[in-house]
């Protein structure tokens, strides 16, 4: 078990360092002068070749590339992100500020997401090609496809605006995290569903739940008892995965609803153009997708001992097989003795 930590440990590592390499390229081949975003960000709105020059100089954009991106990388390790180009202020403080309301709105929406991929993956799952069934399929396909920009301006013209369910102007509290935790949530549900859903028919197609039937087991407790415990594994990666890709949603949801978080602030930070922001948003997404990654690894690990490979010893791994072989051959001597 150690060894499969450490082996976990150095490849998030690995996986950190490789995505700040990627976010400062693509930070440095976007189009456009930084310069120019900041001075406009900044109230001078058609800055002239001495002022942009100036704030070149000023942001250090003229220095070697790669010495730029060193120098970050040594301060981020101590906790230090910069300041941001446009305010002035730390990024980290700016963060602080508006780190709470994000890590509402996502919680919010990972529990929404959670309970609504349930809802319609057991429901597809328990009546397979029968109504519940297509309906289930269409709803979850139709979630994945939708925009999630243009969910949240449909919501908030028509159910918040029209009907009045809801206000127009969060204020980052529980009481607004409604509408904004349900857009966010909406194309992460339908995966979810999608997956579970797949997941469920192929432990009710296994050998075992075959024998639960022939035992006159009820359809809710071979559901309930077997068939989802067994489809836990494949559901809890995808919902490890989804959580950060919630982190890195956060923006539009953000946006539409005015929510005081990171997302909307780092939307501000894209327009004008604020580097040190925009590197330290997208970190925070790949840290999170990272440690939950890890997290997810080490607990299915716990859970299943065939995903410790090297974890195993030779007898453990024999013994291990043994047994599985065992169970086998008497699931099959119960299978036909049913019969």
């Amino acid at each position: 078990m150690l060894v499969t930590l450490a082996r976990r440990v150095g490849i998030a590592v690995l996986t950190l360092l490789a995505a700040s390499v990627i976010i400062w390229s693509l930070l440095l081949l976007a189009p456009g002068d930084p310069a120019g975003g900041v001075l406009r960000a900044r109230g001078i709105l058609e800055p002239d070749a001495a002022q942009i020059a100036a704030m070149r100089a000023e942001l250090g954009l003229d220095g070697n590339p790669i010495g730029r991106y060193l120098d970050w990388l040594g301060t981020a390790l101590q906790g230090d992100f910069g300041v941001s180009w446009r305010s002035g202020r730390s990024v980290m403080s700016e963060f602080a500020t508006r780190l709470p309301a994000t890590l509402r709105l996502t919680a919010a929406a990972l529990v929404i997401g959670i309970v609504m991929a349930l809802v319609i993956g057991i429901a597809s799952a328990a009546a397979p090609r029968r109504w519940p069934d297509r309906v289930g399929r269409v709803v979850s396909l139709a979630l994945v496809i939708a925009p999630g920009f243009l969910v949240g301006l449909i919501i908030l013209n028509v159910l918040v605006l029209q009907l009045g369910l809801g206000v127009i102007v969060s204020d980052g509290t529980w009481g607004t995290v409604g509408w904004p935790a349900f857009t966010l949530a909406l194309g992460s549900a339908g995966y979810w569903a999608r997956i579970l859903r797949a997941s469920i028919l192929e432990a009710q197609s296994s050998a075992y739940m075959q024998v639960c039937r022939a035992r006159g087991i009820s359809p809710t407790r071979r559901m309930f008892t077997h068939a989802l415990p067994n489809a836990a594994g494949p559901f809890l990666t995808v919902v490890s995965l989804g959580a950060a890709g919630l982190i890195g949603g956060a923006p539009i949801a953000e946006s539409v609803f005015t929510w005081p978080g990171v997302g909307g602030y780092t939307m501000q930070a894209i327009n004008a153009r604020d580097q040190p922001v925009i590197a330290t948003f997208t970190m925070l997404a790949v840290l999170i997708y990272v440690i939950v990654s890890l997290l997810i690894d080490l607990l299915l690990a716990v859970i299943d001992p065939r995903l410790r490979g090297h974890g195993l010893s030779r007898r453990q791994l024999r013994l291990a097989l043994r047994d599985a072989a065992r169970t086998e051959q008497t699931e099959s001597r119960e299978l036909e003795v049913s019969r």
